[in-house]
């Protein structure tokens, strides 16, 4: 019995937890919510709910949020990868938040680069999701918070304990013994936090929806890969496919395969075991398994496929 109903999240499915991270509550940010798709994702707290658990070399994920609620800043060492499913979202970085922005759009992709710190809040009208590709098994194991996110959560009943779990004052926990807080970085190591140009980010780590649409309208585009629209390595590549770059014959890959519709409803048949997803939609495709993916109804059709590839999750991959 195929097992491709249990690798299949649905949008109005999906689980939030509404206390993944430090900044749960503190105001502006206290009504976002958090989503693990695939993998162990990012939470810092223990009530984050993961749809599926398997390791496949990568994350999956989304964030949700209603109108002027705000992701504080914070830093990844491996990729963190995110595309507007809902709304539009404002991105910005540096230590302040102050080195640049710009305005995503439904479809839009951004890779942001590791090491510098970053933020987004929803700047639309109605409750926004933005979904996640984070590189690694143990995507958790590389986050920094600004200093003035913990002490701005402090401030509220959160403490942020330095082995990654958050301790909740309002309910009267405390940090346990042994463990301290986290310490907040020094000037000196905010010091290797870069304040990258606008220039730098936009027109190197950022695929406007439009353009993939012209691209892909023929033969898939690879997005983010060694030779991509947007060149990198996290650990995955991403490929976006149209109407005009379907998956209409069998595919058999030796790696996990995660299929995310953007725009469209997509007939995804796994090994004879037919399914149709939507945008928000999220299936996994098990290494040796056959799959086809194309669109059940007319009109506009958009999906990216995120392949896993070995290669090791990391720093932003520079082409030499």
């Amino acid at each position: 019995m195929s097992t491709i109903q249990q690798r299949i999240v649905r949008y109005g499915e999906l689980k939030p937890c509404k206390t993944a991270f430090i900044d749960a509550h503190t105001p502006g940010s206290d009504q976002k919510e958090n989503f693990t798709i695939i993998g162990g994702g990012v939470s810092e707290s223990p009530d984050q709910h993961v749809h599926i658990t398997d390791r496949i070399g990568f994350n999956i994920g989304a964030a949700g949020q209603p109108p002027r609620c705000r992701n504080s800043l914070h830093s990844h060492t491996t990729a963190e990868v995110f595309f507007v499913a809902r709304g539009r979202w404002r991105f910005f970085w540096g230590r302040h938040g102050t080195a640049g922005e710009f305005v995503a759009e439904e479809g839009d992709i951004f890779n942001i680069p590791t090491g510098i710190f970053r933020g987004f809040e929803n700047i639309g009208t109605d409750y926004g999701m933005i979904m996640s590709m984070l590189g690694g098994d143990d995507a958790g194991g590389g986050v920094t918070w600004a200093p003035q996110v913990i002490q701005d959560a402090s401030d509220h009943g959160l403490v942020l304990g330095d082995n990654g779990v958050l301790y909740d004052s309002k309910k009267g926990e405390t940090l346990p013994e042994g463990i301290g807080p986290m310490p907040l970085l020094t000037e000196e190591q905010m010091a290797a936090y870069p304040e990258v140009p606008v220039d730098a980010v936009i027109g190197k780590y950022v695929a406007r929806y439009w353009d993939l649409m012209a691209l892909g309208a023929r033969a898939p585009v690879t997005v983010i890969g060694e030779n991509g629209v947007i060149r990198d390595k996290p650990g995955f590549e991403v490929d976006f496919l149209t109407r005009g770059s379907a998956v209409t014959q069998p595919v058999k890959g030796d790696r996990p395969v995660v299929l995310m519709p953007v725009r469209g409803h997509w007939r995804i048949n796994i090994d004879g075991h037919e399914v149709i997803l939507s945008g928000g939609d999220t299936a996994l495709v098990m290494p040796g398994e056959s799959y086809v993916a194309e669109p059940s109804m007319t009109g506009e059709a958009s999906l990216y496929r995120v392949t896993a590839t070995g290669d090791p999750a990391g720093a932003t991959w520079t082409a030499g």
